[in-house]
């Protein structure tokens, strides 16, 4: 938990920024797992927790935009929650440690909206993502739940991406706390990693233990796999064998709530082989070009051209690819290979904001989506500034489907060697991914170094 003052100022400058009307936010309540009594690990709203911090079931929060009057609802235990849970704060002591000034219980949130709707003024809410606040905000809105989305105040959306883009250094800090625990989860993936015959469960098992043992859950589920081509791989049941690579894909979360996201891949049995040592480096200069390129003032979408093109440089060098790279990514070739976008913002979320639409978060007035395949998948594009924190991933894929239907297609046959490409159907995926802070001039990659040149990984293989 951070300062008083740190909510009392972010609530405070989103009534500001909306002027007027209601802003209502959820927080989330437990989803069950098989029975009612059986719960999913209960994940709090993170726009709710940024707001009013509780990290607690069926909470609500309200921010009047016109008088800056801020309210915290829920509803106190009884005995009966009391014998499973233990003591817990009244909602009024949790509304006093964040300087809110008002509290309630559910009911008293359904007559203040109510009361509000009868006066014609205007309620902003964020679009439901989980199936029981869209059946809420239906009752409490009298909006039918196929409207909701409808209905969902972009305006709001707009407002919390402003503020929540922006990392303070408290957040920085948290963010880097959850990355010290990565570091213990990719180090210890590697040095399992080479024994031949263990299976990828052994060691998603062991990667996600360490999460929990650092205070908080994975931030979102394992990727794990030896058929590193497949982009989200959380099959987890192969044996580790000779000639493979395996990609990790995997963070966790803080007890703050705050993320990390960071993926290796490395060589089963520990030694890159010459086939594998020469795609691996194309993929960690991509890595580092981008890298380098990060700073206020740039389009990421410019970044992420400048890491396809590097990557596309060292296919050329291998025989993957041929002609004119410039020209290769102008047309999209390098889809083939890196079917996925370079990055995305992060914080108390892996993909920070998306549930409001990627595109808000992403991109804006100056910076558009394209339409390009492969280039259509980045996330983020918009312009870098000091406070944005993101993801640097660049990947090089080798996907079997993919090949095929381009080959028979005929696609990019000026810059695509699809006969020396047919040598590669087996090889699967390489991907690189670190955690960066744009600072006032440049960047800062957080956290402590983990292991990604061939010769780091090979030594704490070994």
């Amino acid at each position: 938990m951070f300062k008083k003052s740190t909510y009392v100022n972010r609530r405070k400058q989103l009534a500001k920024d909306i002027k007027d009307g209601l802003i209502l936010i959820l927080g989330n309540g437990d989803s069950p797992f098989n029975y009612v009594a059986n719960i999913y690990t209960f994940r709090q709203d993170s726009s709710f927790r940024y707001f009013f911090e509780y990290p607690l079931q069926d909470l609500a929060g309200v921010i009047d935009a016109n008088s800056g009057e801020d309210y915290l609802f829920g509803d106190d235990v009884e005995i009966d929650d009391i014998i499973w849970t233990g003591p817990v704060a009244s909602i009024r002591e949790r509304a006093d440690k964040i300087g809110v000034k008002h509290s309630g219980s559910r009911k008293d949130l359904a007559l203040l909206l109510e009361q509000a709707i009868l006066q014609e003024r205007k309620i902003h809410f964020l679009p439901p993502y989980r199936a029981e606040n869209r059946n809420l905000l239906s009752s409490l809105l009298h909006i039918k739940k196929d409207h909701l989305e409808k209905f969902a105040s972009l305006e709001l959306r707009k407002a919390i991406v402003k503020q929540r883009s922006i990392k303070s250094v408290e957040e920085v800090q948290e963010i880097e706390k959850a990355i010290e625990t990565a570091y213990l989860m990719h180090t210890t993936m590697m040095r399992m990693a080479k024994k031949l015959g263990t299976y990828e469960y052994e060691i998603a098992g062991k990667m996600e233990g360490i999460a929990l043992s650092g205070g908080g859950p994975v931030s979102f589920p394992i990727i794990l796999t030896t058929h590193g081509e497949i982009l989200h791989g959380h099959d987890h049941s192969l044996k580790l064998q000779k000639g493979r690579m395996l990609v990790s894909d995997a963070g966790c979360e803080t007890p703050s709530g705050y993320c990390s996201d960071i993926t290796r891949t490395v060589p089963c049995g520990g030694k890159f082989d010459p086939r594998q040592k020469a795609v691996y480096e194309a993929v960690l200069n991509a890595n580092m070009v981008a890298q380098k390129a990060i700073k206020p003032g740039i389009e990421y979408k410019k970044v992420h051209l400048k890491a396809v093109e590097t990557l596309g440089e060292g296919l050329k060098a291998i025989g993957l690819m041929k002609g004119d790279i410039k020209e290769a990514v102008k047309e999209g070739a390098m889809g083939l290979f890196m079917p996925h976008g370079l990055g995305h913002m992060l914080g108390m979320d892996v993909h920070d904001m998306e549930n409001f639409d990627e595109t808000i978060v992403g991109y804006d007035e100056k910076t558009s989506r394209s339409t390009q395949f492969g280039l259509r998948s980045l996330r983020f594009g918009r312009t870098l500034e000091k406070g944005h924190v993101i993801t640097n991933e660049p990947g090089c894929y080798f996907i079997p489907a993919l090949i095929d239907k381009f080959k028979a297609e005929k696609k990019f046959l000026s810059f695509v060697n699809y006969k020396e490409l047919e040598k590669y159907k087996d090889f699967g995926g390489i991907r690189i991914e670190d955690d960066i802070l744009v600072t006032e001039k440049s960047n800062q990659v957080l956290g402590k170094p983990i292991p990604k040149t061939i010769k780091d990984i090979e030594e704490i293989m070994a």
